[in-house]
């Protein structure tokens, strides 16, 4: 049986609440904090670039831009293919590869990798998971380091609402949410409604990392330091973050 990540028919749908404006408005200084992050000392036009679950290029497109060479990696060959329209509005080649972050693995090709806008812990098991940043971390050249941004567990915890309701893409859209074991991970429950009524009706969940459980995997996968860090300026990682990531370097 096929993994729930694993339904193109429910990223094509559900792709516009997701990456509505304001994500896609955001994604240039997104690509400027990674280069400031990563900290390699090289400008962009030396740097190769993964892309792990690159999605619809919102960030790989704006990598590329910079100057950078970039490999982004999908499951979803829908999302792949607005990809590359996408880099090809901006005249920029890119490399797109459909494949399984369980199973893609190119030893030594990047100097940086990126995981961005919580596109991590999908996978039934820890141990999957854990294969993720292993094959990303044997992708890696000496030296390279990998950017993991996504919602901590203490994130979850101080935002916590058991749902909501808005407006976005032309739906109404109804959410709930309910905590899997303790704080494991967070049940999701999307509705889309039009005026003719109910057109989709999907519930996942994804796992609940603390950033030191987080770090422990990253370092167990053969990073030497991870840095933790609150936003893309180096922000502490306290009751103020706004996101969670993590920086590996190997």
């Amino acid at each position: 049986m096929n993994e729930w990540f694993e339904n193109e028919a429910f990223w094509v749908q559900y792709a516009p609440i997701m990456f509505d404006v304001p994500r896609w408005q955001e994604a240039p200084a997104v690509a400027e904090g990674i280069f400031k992050l990563a900290g390699t000392g090289r400008p962009p036009q030396e740097l190769i670039i993964f892309d792990a679950g690159c999605g619809l290029g919102r960030i790989a497109v704006e990598l590329a831009v910079i100057g950078a060479q970039v490999t982004g990696v999908d499951l979803i060959k829908p999302f792949l293919d607005a990809a590359a329209e996408a880099a090809a509005a901006e005249n920029v080649t890119i490399e797109w590869v459909q494949a399984d972050l369980r199973e893609f693995v190119r030893p030594a090709a990047f100097d940086i990798a990126v995981n961005i806008y919580t596109s991590f812990g999908y996978c039934k098991t820890i141990e999957e998971d854990a294969l993720i940043i292993s094959n990303i971390a044997q992708s890696l050249k000496k030296g390279g380091c990998f950017i993991l941004e996504m919602v901590g567990r203490e994130i979850a915890v101080r935002d916590f609402t058991a749902g909501e309701w808005f407006e976005r893409a032309g739906y109404t859209v109804l959410t709930d949410f309910t905590v899997e074991g303790a704080w494991e991970g967070l049940r999701s429950h999307w509705q889309l409604y039009t005026k003719d009524g109910l057109k989709a009706d999907h519930t996942f969940v994804q796992r609940l990392y603390a950033a030191t459980e987080l770090r422990q995997l990253m370092l167990s996968a053969g990073f030497t330091s991870v840095e933790i860090y609150g936003d893309f300026d180096r922000s502490p990682y306290n009751e103020h973050a706004r996101t969670m990531i993590l920086v590996g370097r190997k």
